[in-house]
């Protein structure tokens, strides 16, 4: 067990955490929520030890190893790939370097003998003799080819060193494990690999991450960070954010009675407790659910932009025709043969292996880049908005806010006067003197917000979208996703959020080297069909 008492900690005038007081138990697996902001990787720092807090103390059970996911992807540059893993158990590294250099000596004594042999007795009671084979396939299950294991770490590409780091946490099964946004920089299948792995852990797991997907299938339970406290609810994510929301709406619903209102909150646990036993967490989760009373459900304080598409006018029968587009970057073929049209009600998908293809073709269809071959052609009828992979160039002037959006007042728009540009501000949680704050020093996530301001502003009827959810919270990812779904008019997306992908996509395009894969279906039994799995692997030879 790992306990919090009493932790306390401000910057200033900024508080933090006030006296926290927390226990995380073996068996269960923790979603770290919260706010930007709010504190979440802060306090995995303080249960590390990386981070010293104003009060209290953070109390582990006596005899229990802890590892941390590493984000310094260059502490270990001199090192070989597969000791930086295996450096991961502390202990058994010492143990083993301890030995060898008693083995190295020239003058070999008795008393080295001895504790030659203690030190061999407990590198075998850490699974030592295993280790590096341990190490190794723990590496190749994360994606890290195996003639790559002896080289240094500096040598190997950045998407690779992520997983080298996380292999390292993994490694030697700790007691306590916590992830810093585990799935940065992992493509589909291997985060698949991770939700089973962690979903079988036995052990305490601490996780914050923006994926819903990733949180719904290994957490049991959610850890809230808000107003400077922390609060442990039963359940994944999706069941804390819909009985959450279920609370907030029995509360302002006064005309109900009681008892209906208890009748229909434990019809609600009992359908998520039902829904638990198909999860990959299924015993553990499903037997606390069904421990849950009605009293620990409450209402969230969370505030969640209005991200809401109101096309002027509705799509013609014709939207994208792409013939024949191909597109090469230093030698290598990112798309070829790109042949398809959207159809009316389409809301579709775009994936790759290759993590350049979609933004590139993204950029070409908005005429932001230029196709090698080929060529598209947009209806006339189509009113797009467009929300591109980087935005720095939109950022440069240093204008406020409010002159920031009224440049993209579009030309039908008559009336845009200050309340008018406040209120798609205030739909992205702009307000007061927010509005004033300048665009030249806003975080990643306040810009993506803006962004999203810019597209609202334009009444689009087909909204292309490459990787929408990068550096928003949970509350905009959801309220995004939510705003995708209930569009009447066209989606074009790619993301790495899984959850985003199923819900919203009726149609997956795959672009590959070799041509596309194009099934009118969802993410999820694309991901699934056999026969996609046949072609996936033919089309990337």
């Amino acid at each position: 067990m790992i306990s919090a008492r009493n932790i306390t900690l401000a910057y200033g005038k900024r508080v933090l955490f006030d006296e926290v007081n927390i226990n995380f138990i073996k068996g269960n697996c923790y979603g770290v929520i919260g706010a930007n902001g709010a504190g979440k990787s802060t306090f995995l720092k303080i249960l590390s030890g990386e981070i010293e807090p104003n009060k209290g103390t953070v109390e582990i059970t006596p005899g229990e190893r802890m590892a941390v996911l590493k984000q310094n992807q260059f502490e270990f540059d001199e090192v070989s790939v597969l000791n930086t893993v295996m450096m991961g158990h502390k202990r058994l590294w010492e143990v083993m370097h301890e030995r060898d250099a008693i083995y190295a000596k020239a003058d070999f004594t008795e008393e080295d003998g001895m504790k030659a042999g203690e030190l061999e007795a407990e590198f075998g009671e850490m699974g030592g003799y295993e280790a590096e084979s341990n190490a190794g396939s723990l590496l190749s299950d994360l994606g890290v080819k195996e003639e790559l294991h002896q080289s240094l770490m500096r040598d190997i590409p950045g998407n690779y060193k992520v997983r080298v780091l996380l292999a390292q946490a993994l490694f030697g099964n700790p007691d306590i494990l916590l992830l810093d946004e585990p799935t940065n920089g992992l493509d589909i299948e291997t985060i698949g690999w991770l939700e089973n792995f962690l979903a079988d852990y036995e052990n305490i797991v601490l996780v914050v991450s923006h994926d819903r997907h990733f949180l719904d299938t290994i957490c049991t339970h959610v850890a809230d960070v808000d107003r400077a406290k922390i609060k442990v609810f039963t359940g994944n994510y999706t069941f804390w954010y819909e009985s959450s929301q279920l609370m907030s709406r029995q509360i302002s619903d006064k005309n109900k009675k009681v008892e209906e209102k208890r009748q229909a909150l434990l019809d609600f646990i009992a359908r998520f407790s039902a829904n638990a036993s198909k999860s990959k967490q299924a015993t553990s989760r499903k037997k606390a659910l069904e421990k849950l009373t009605i009293e620990e459900i409450e209402p969230s304080n969370r505030k969640y932009p209005g991200i809401i598409f109101q096309p002027l006018r509705e799509v013609g029968n014709q939207i994208l025709n792409v013939e024949n587009l191909s597109k090469r970057v230093d030698g290598r073929t990112l798309f070829d043969k790109v042949n398809f049209s959207v159809n009316k009600g389409e809301k579709i998908a775009f994936l790759s292996r290759d993590p350049l293809a979609v933004t590139n073709f993204f950029e070409i269809i908005n005429d932001n880049g230029k196709a090698d071959s080929g060529k598209f052609e947009w209806g006339t009828t189509i009113t797009k908005a467009y929300l591109p992979f980087e935005n720095s160039e939109f950022f440069t002037q240093g204008l406020t806010l409010m002159e920031w959006l009224r440049q993209f007042v579009p030309a039908h728009v008559t009336d845009a006067d200050e309340p008018f540009i406040r209120g798609f501000l205030g739909k992205m949680l702009f307000s007061g003197d927010d509005i004033q704050k300048k665009t030249n020093v806003l975080s990643g996530g306040e810009k993506v917000r803006c962004m999203v301001s810019r597209m609202m502003l334009q009444n689009p009827n087909l909204v292309v979208l490459d990787q929408p959810t990068n550096h928003l919270d949970l509350e905009s990812i959801q309220s995004f996703n939510e705003g995708c779904q209930t569009f009447p008019g066209i989606v074009l997306i790619t993301s790495h959020d899984h959850t985003f992908m199923q819900t919203v996509a009726n149609r997956i395009i795959e672009l590959t080297p070799r041509g596309i894969i194009d099934r009118l279906m969802t993410f999820d039994e694309y991901m699934d069909d056999a026969r996609v799995k046949e072609l996936r692997t033919e089309m990337y030879l």
